[in-house]
């Protein structure tokens, strides 16, 4: 488990305070692990005895250790050569730069058993109910029309009818949710409802300290980085279209008959057009 896990674990309980410890924790653990308690109460803004309760509430008998422990997990991080290609693009840059990073890192977050952990439950689920903040929408959308393909039971809640959407909800159901900050109001409290009803939460969000982390263990955390004045829809899509192949090559031969269906029908309603481009269209 990693320093990430252990916040989004108690994410909710944590004060102010302690939220602030938590974000100079996330972005410079090396503070934590070779820094004094007073080196980290002044980078956080606050007091000795704030930085032991926040190493208290994550579990740790006081902060040497907490400090021991974050050691060890970065010890074990600075050996991973995903760990290093990731680092080498954390520099600023244009645009291009950035959304190459954020590319970088969602391969990163997805390597290993982690695509198989957010898939895994998709493909057996009874339905699946795809929500998202509006920045993030196009994550869901292109989750939903992939999804729709090569499963039934999946389903697309847009805000101004969740309530009467989500009356169906069910356990044996997973809530793919996508939001990431500034969160929205809707869909974190549709995705603690769907929580409450024994509805298995996938969180495709930002960071521990997001609302959706503490609801589940099953998550991803996505750097999202800004194009102009808004958020780049990137990393959100191509998570959405790597889950997608991988709860195709989980279902088998249903998803690959569902989409000879579909084909079949294309084909019978004469969806698409028949046209070839010439090689010369002079004359």
């Amino acid at each position: 488990m990693s320093i990430k896990d252990l916040i989004a674990q108690v994410s909710e309980r944590l004060t102010p305070t302690e939220r602030r410890i938590a974000g100079v924790v996330l972005e410079d653990p090396t503070l934590l692990a070779f820094g004094t308690v007073s080196d980290l109460a002044n980078k956080a803004e606050t007091s000795r005895p704030s930085i032991v309760r926040f190493a208290t509430k994550l579990g740790f008998e006081g902060y040497t250790d907490l400090q021991n422990w974050i050691r060890d997990e970065l010890s074990s991080r600075l050996t991973s050569p995903s760990h290093r290609i990731r680092h080498q693009h954390e520099a600023a840059g244009p645009i291009r730069r950035a959304i190459d990073e954020a590319i970088h890192q969602t391969f990163d977050a997805l390597e290993g058993d982690q695509l198989t952990v957010l898939a895994a439950p998709i493909a057996d689920a009874t339905n699946v109910w795809i929500l998202s903040g509006e920045t993030s929408m196009a994550g869901a959308h292109a989750l939903h029309s992939g999804l729709s393909m090569v499963r039934p039971g999946v389903h697309l809640v847009v805000e101004h009818s969740a309530g009467r959407e989500l009356s169906g909800a069910a356990p044996g159901d997973v809530a793919v949710v996508f939001d990431f900050s500034r969160y929205r109001r809707n869909s974190i409290l549709a995705a603690r409802a769907l929580a409450e009803l024994g509805v298995q939460i996938v969180a495709v969000t930002d960071g521990p300290l997001s609302p959706l982390a503490s609801l589940t263990e099953t998550w991803v955390e996505l750097r999202i980085p800004p194009v102009g004045p808004f958020d780049s829809s990137v990393p959100a899509v191509l998570t959405a279209e790597l889950v997608v192949a991988r709860v195709v090559q989980m279902l088998g031969d249903p998803a690959r008959d569902r989409i000879d269906r579909l084909e079949s029908l294309w084909q019978a309603t004469d969806v698409y057009l028949k046209y070839s481009p010439r090689p010369n269209r002079e004359g």
